[in-house]
C-alpha cells in the first residue's frame, strides 16, 4: 500500500495550496472532487457549502482519493481527520491530487 505524499500536518509542503484552502476551500475541494470523479469542479464547490451534503461528499471523496492512489486507510479515520483537521485533510488530499494553484487559475 502507498502513503500520503504529505502527511497530516504537512499543509506547509505547498504554501499555494495551504493559501488556496484558507481562503477558498471551495476550489480545492471542487477540484479534488473532479479528479476522483465524484462531481464536476463546480459542483463538487457548490457541494462544499451545503450542509450535511459536505460532509458526506468529503467522506467519500477521501477515501476514494485513497482507492486511487493505493493508501492504507478507512471510514473512521477519514471522519476524523475530517472532523478534527479539516483543512489539514484537504490540504493533504489536494496536495495528493496536484489540485495547484497553476491548475485552479488555468480553469478560469
Amino acid at each position: 500500500m502507498g502513503d500520503w505524499k504529505s502527511g497530516i500536518f504537512g499543509c506547509f509542503d505547498d504554501i499555494g495550496i495551504l493559501a488556496m484552502v484558507c481562503f477558498v476551500p471551495c476550489v480545492p475541494f471542487g477540484m479534488n472532487a473532479e479528479h476522483v470523479g465524484i462531481a464536476s469542479c463546480l459542483m463538487g464547490a457548490i457541494y462544499a457549502f451545503i450542509p450535511l451534503v459536505n460532509i458526506f461528499c468529503w467522506i467519500k471523496m477521501r477515501g476514494a482519493i485513497r482507492e486511487k492512489h493505493g493508501i492504507e486507510g478507512s471510514l473512521i479515520k477519514d471522519l476524523l481527520m475530517i472532523c478534527c483537521c479539516g483543512l489539514c485533510a484537504l490540504s493533504q488530499e489536494s496536495i495528493q491530487c496536484d489540485s495547484t494553484v497553476s491548475n485552479a487559475m488555468a480553469r478560469f
